[in-house]
């Protein structure tokens, strides 16, 4: 089941890169622009690429390879001793770097207005939790049983 899982994140993780995690305007009259982890990089790049290279890396790259990394483990294409440099990438993969660039360049761009949340900032979320609940249950499924 978790194979399964996390072969979902598979598609999941892309998918929550392009849905809307954010809509911000600059006042209530009009219309809010959708702001995805992908619009959010290419804003990003566009104004600072040292912290874009940065921010790619732990929104995009690590989480994907961690995932691509504990299913080669779990269907025993990779040796177990794998594991601790997934947890390491998995902690690298925290959403919040991504979340704190992204507000610099709402707070930049917009300046005065609203920012409300959408539902690609649930998944997006979700997404990052599975995966570390996933890592985890692999991690004590590789473990040997104890010894009394």
């Amino acid at each position: 089941m978790l194979r399964f899982a996390n072969l979902a994140l598979l598609v999941l993780f892309p998918l929550a890169w392009a849905a809307p995690m954010l809509r911000a305007g600059l006042l209530p009259l009009f219309g809010l622009e959708e702001i995805s982890v992908l619009t959010g990089l290419q804003a990003l790049w566009e104004k600072d690429i040292f912290l874009a290279l940065i921010v790619t890396f732990f929104a995009l790259f690590a989480p994907y390879i961690k995932t691509l990394g504990l299913a080669l483990v779990q269907f025993h294409l990779a040796s177990p001793r794998l594991l601790p440099v997934l947890h390491l990438l998995g902690r690298l993969a925290m959403a919040d770097i991504f979340l704190i660039a992204l507000y610099i360049v709402v707070a930049k761009g917009v300046g005065v207005g609203r920012v409300e949340t959408a539902w690609g900032l649930y998944l997006f979320t979700a997404c990052i939790l599975s995966s570390l609940a996933i890592s985890f249950l692999t991690e004590r499924q590789q473990e040997p049983p104890h010894q009394s």
